[in-house]
């Protein structure tokens, strides 16, 4: 009873801040055409003279506005804030099928207008199924959410399927792999990535790191899915290659609907449990086809389809000035792996290898972009050259056979350069090599001369030159025999760079704190608070936790109100993290909390 009294007089002193404000707009993102669905439109305040729905052709409103008002109280160090917020709610049905946008809300507070944001919602066309099935779907996507702790997660209701665009190929034809993820539970974590593969070269797709679940229907069930990882990989030789399977880690959230929430207020406990979830994507089978024989002799190792241009820079050209063949191959293929096209310059002109510059971009219908050859070429004599034209040999996967294209050739009328004969004053590599031992360059400067009979090995110099880089040498035993000792010492140099390893990600975080990045900035800052006790410690990562921590710390003689802050930063950055809302408002006071409490935590260790 006592508890209760103390929460209600919390909340009738309660001191109050006032938010930032802002109108979300919320819906299901996917519905069927003919389905009721929800709208609704919260604002974090109470104070609102005018609310303005947008209008909808798309949609019938079957009901609304409701408006429903709330109010919170949070109590972090003592302090307590109060929020309160108005929500309205229409129930639209979906006209016709396709993809449309509700347009923004406006509301009117205090004299100045707000908009809230706008929402891309799918149409799918309707099916014959009855009212049981749809229902049945609902309570399926519900169950995402809540499903209760202790739960059995099993193979179908969370598991990662794996798929390639092609299963027959050639060797160094691209082919898309996709890992999908299909899950029933709240997954919010996961991690595991594609291993080195033998007989393959990888490249991995871009996908955005903030990953949002869509609705599919898979063997009569309805999944929250998302592609999880795509990677092109090209087959380095022929035969049946085998993609192994892969072990992905995930933690699933889980609700503890037997906590009292005032217990939890007043004790630090949580509803929320994570539970962690091994899921292996099964493994995959390719057949690759040798490319056929006989290979052409010009053949450039490329495969796939392209095309191949070339220019040629200046126009107008002196003896000894250099001019660049650019061959600019463009197409889509294992553009990394294949050779530069030959050319044939005139034996008058002086070659250099050339420079390649990539443009290449990776997604998911494989590789494509260009790759710039430069070569660049320097005449030594006047006259006119041609530059034959260069063949670019290469197998197209659609006709499935060899083909070789051709530039243009280039014709050049080199004019003589300035104080140069028709021939020109042309002095090769090798000559200049030549001339340092042939042809001693003529000395220029002050000249000192030595007596005759006077030898160096009879000078203090001469000793001194033994002496001082024996003493620099025995030094230089010393300081790395004392250095390979403390790094024999794994522990000590973990304790030693755990400040270092913390400060540097830490400025990582700072990055993604300037660039708005929230999801990014709050996993460097716990990967900072994680590794930096886990070296203090010489404890691995996996084997650390809250209550642990705290034990080991004051063991290790840190202070204990330090030890608080630590764990108080940890639990508030996973709660800003996860919490809904915006996300980026604690960013600034989370970093500033880890950053102190980790140099207040090296100075009371160190006592």
């Amino acid at each position: 009873m006592k508890k209760y009294i103390v929460l209600i007089w919390l909340c009738c002193f309660v001191l109050t801040t006032q938010a930032a404000i802002q109108v979300k707009a919320s819906a299901p993102s996917v519905v069927e055409e003919g389905e009721q669905f929800r709208l609704s439109f919260t604002i974090n305040t109470q104070d609102i003279t005018d609310f303005n729905f947008p209008s909808l052709k798309e949609f019938s409103v079957d009901m609304g506005p409701s408006r429903s008002s709330q109010s919170s109280f949070q109590m972090i160090n003592g302090r307590t804030t109060q929020s309160s917020s108005v929500t309205y709610t229409y129930i639209l049905s979906a006209l016709k099928a396709g993809t449309y946008t509700i347009p923004a809300a406006t509301v009117t507070i205090s004299g100045k207008k707000y908009s809230s944001n706008t929402l891309h919602i799918e149409v799918l066309t309707g099916d014959n199924r009855n009212s049981q099935s749809r229902q049945q779907n609902r309570r399926q996507h519900e169950r995402m959410h809540t499903q209760d702790v202790g739960s059995n997660i099993t193979g179908k209701d969370l598991f990662i399927t794996v798929t390639a665009d092609k299963q027959h190929l050639y060797e160094q034809e691209a082919v898309v792999l996709t890992y999908k993820v299909y899950s029933l539970v709240n997954l919010s974590q996961l991690a595991g990535g594609m291993p080195d593969l033998e007989g393959f070269h990888t490249q991995e797709i871009e996908l955005p790191q903030q990953k949002s679940l869509k609705m599919e229907t898979y063997n009569g069930r309805s999944y929250g899915t998302v592609v999880w990882r795509q990677y092109v990989l090209f087959p380095q030789r022929s035969g049946t290659l085998t993609i192994p399977s892969i072990k992905f880690e995930g933690i699933v959230v889980q609700q503890n609907r037997n906590i009292d929430p005032i217990d939890a207020f007043f004790n630090g406990g949580s509803a929320m449990v994570e539970v962690k979830k091994t899921i292996v994507a099964p493994s995959l089978t390719l057949q690759v086809e040798s490319l056929p024989h006989p290979r052409p002799a010009i053949f450039s190792g490329a495969v796939g389809k392209f095309d191949i241009s070339a220019s040629l820079m200046p126009n107008e050209i002196k003896v000894n000035d250099a001019l660049t063949l650019r061959l600019t191959v463009s197409g889509s293929g294992n553009m990394k792996l294949m050779k530069a096209p030959a050319v044939n310059f005139p034996k008058d002109f002086e070659t250099y290898d050339a420079k390649i510059t990539d443009k290449i971009k990776v997604g998911r219908t494989g590789v494509s972009g260009n790759k710039s050859f430069d070569y660049l070429a320097v005449p030594r004599h006047a006259g006119e050259y041609k530059i034959p034209a260069v063949e670019f040999c290469y197998f197209d996967t659609e006709v499935k056979s060899y083909k070789t294209l051709k530039t243009q050739d280039f014709k050049i009328d080199v004019a003589k350069g300035k104080g140069h004969s028709s021939e020109g004053e042309y002095i090769n590599k090798e000559s200049v090599e030549m001339l340092a031992s042939d042809i001693r360059y003529i000395h220029q400067g002050d000249v000192h001369l030595k007596q005759k009979g006077e030898a160096y090995f009879t000078t203090s110099g001469y000793y001194w030159s033994y002496v001082v880089p024996l003493l620099l040498f025995m030094s230089l035993v010393l300081v790395f025999r004392r250095k390979a000792v403390e790094n024999a010492n794994v522990a000590k140099m973990r304790n030693k760079k755990a400040s270092k390893a913390a400060t540097k990600r830490l400025k990582q975080a700072s990055v993604l704190l300037r660039t708005g990045k929230p999801a990014e900035f709050y996993d460097e800052v716990l990967k900072a608070l994680w590794g930096y006790v886990g070296d203090k410690l010489n404890i691995s990562i996996a084997d650390l936790n809250k209550e642990n921590i705290t034990e080991k710390l004051l063991l290790k003689g840190a202070d204990k109100s330090i030890v608080q802050k630590l764990v108080e930063t940890m639990n508030d950055c996973e709660f800003a993290r996860y919490a809904p809302g915006d996300p980026m408002q604690a960013m600034d006071k989370i970093y500033e909390s880890a950053t102190e409490v980790i140099n207040k935590m090296e100075s009371s260790i160190k006592r």
